[in-house]
């Protein structure tokens, strides 16, 4: 049930008043169902795929954080995401998934940290290409309210944005 409710937009408090219980029971059920979720595998090679990222605040609003991702173009699956700052040393793990996946392409915005990450033959950097991944930033953004730009809510601690993003990735 806690599932389900996350999904379709609902804060901890909302979550706690429907279900009838505590907030830190809430959270802590988020957190034991997302350690039994797995990053599904994926193994079709030769793909096309956007990259993109969405900041977000941990803690309070003045700590700025940014959740990176990668999808496939076709099937429109997460193949995995990172939370955390925007550096080229945090984005690598991420890519380098994305690139053991033999890929046709990976679109991306004008990001500077993307360039060196990603081999110039198979690297695409066009506006309208990372279509799809930018539609799912508003998708996110209207389901996780802690992920909306003009916002009250922020989370407080990023193992449980991270739980968050899984159950509604792969959940």
């Amino acid at each position: 049930m806690v599932t389900i409710l996350l999904k379709e937009g609902c804060g901890i408090r909302s979550i706690s008043r429907i279900l009838l219980i505590s907030k830190n029971t809430v959270l802590s059920r988020i957190l034991k169902i997302s350690s039994k979720i797995r990053r599904p595998l994926f193994f079709n090679l030769g793909c096309k795929f956007e990259v993109d990222e969405l900041w977000t605040f941990i803690g309070n609003k003045n700590k700025m954080t940014w959740v990176t991702y990668a999808i496939e173009r076709e099937t429109r699956g997460v193949i995995d995401f990172f939370v955390g700052t925007k550096s080229k040393k945090n984005i690598k793990p991420l890519m380098d998934k994305v690139l053991a996946l033999q890929p046709t392409r990976i679109y991306t915005d004008r990001l500077n940290i993307y360039p060196p990450l990603i081999p110039k033959e198979i690297h695409r950097v066009f506006n309208y290409c990372t279509n799809i991944i930018e539609r799912k930033n508003l998708t996110l953004r209207t389901h996780i309210k802690r992920l909306s730009r003009r916002t009250i809510c922020y989370t407080r601690k990023q193992e449980y944005l991270e739980a968050h993003l899984k159950i509604y990735f792969w959940g």
